[in-house]
């Protein structure tokens, strides 16, 4: 009732931001600038929020979703004067990090994965099983760039040379990202930006993290114990929750479990 009342200081509210799942452009459940950006914006411009809290469980995806995300959490941030705090869960890896890197500070369990400051690209090739199988691929460009890593032709040496010049590039942006964000506080480890990760104290140790902690008690050390906590996160569509993305969601499903799997999860 008090905080409806003028002259009553109201109990700190914290806005916390769920963020988890596998980076991308469209699907149910993934995550993406479109689908979040409501519940980023509402986080920061309802109720005065002390800080926001970003609880992280990601292992990464498109570094366009994810850069996207991060400037977005940044630009209100910085409007609105509210700290971001990140709390990482099983693992912030790759664009998961990319997202954890947009807030102030970055706290995790002593067991989380941290870090895998990379690119990656992955395929499969079927030009001997489509040859043994007498069938003949027949392709028609203009433009000797535009078929690009077919997988159902031979491996051409040119499209991999390309493929890592992009590869660099993205590279060197989340390599930036990181810097921009995280400063000195870096260590000059040579493994920092190979794609390799931490656990728990050993990144706090390479400068990834500011320490260990979970998110309600470091909340009510810092803002008291009648600090509240208002939640904002995805909700699934109204036809997967009735069961008719059953299909969509058993192959979202899979592909989850191989992208957390890359971490032992």
């Amino acid at each position: 009732m008090k905080r409806f009342v003028p002259f009553l200081s109201s109990d700190p509210v914290v806005a916390v931001i769920r963020l988890q799942g596998i980076i991308a452009t469209g699907g149910a459940g993934r995550l993406n600038d479109a689908a979040v950006a409501p519940l980023i914006e509402k986080a920061f411009r309802r109720g005065r929020p002390r800080a926001v809290a970003l609880m992280l469980n990601s292992p990464g995806g498109s570094p366009v979703q994810s850069s996207l995300i991060a400037g977005r959490i940044r630009r209100l941030a910085d409007e609105k004067r509210v700290p971001v705090i990140a709390f990482v869960e099983d693992v912030a890896a790759s664009g998961g990090y990319w997202l954890a890197s947009a807030a102030d500070e970055i706290f995790a369990d002593a067991t989380s994965i941290v870090g895998s400051i990379g690119v990656i690209s992955a395929g499969f090739g079927f030009n001997e099983f489509i040859e043994r199988h007498g069938v003949k691929r027949r392709v028609y460009t203009a433009g000797r760039s535009k078929s690009m890593l077919d997988p159902f032709r031979p491996e051409d040496p040119q499209d991999v040379a390309r493929l890592r010049q992009l590869q660099d590039q993205i590279h060197d942006a989340f390599i930036a990202q990181v810097k921009a964000r995280r400063g000195p506080r870096l260590s000059d480890d040579p493994g920092l930006f190979t794609g390799q990760v931490w656990v728990g104290e050993r990144a706090r140790a390479v400068g990834l993290i500011d320490g260990i902690g979970h998110m309600v008690p470091e909340m009510k050390r810092r803002f008291g114990d009648k600090v509240r906590f208002s939640g904002y996160r995805q909700r699934r569509p109204l036809l997967a929750r009735l069961g008719m993305g059953v299909a969509e969601a058993a192959l979202a499903g899979i592909e989850d479990r191989a992208a957390y799997a890359r971490f032992g999860l």
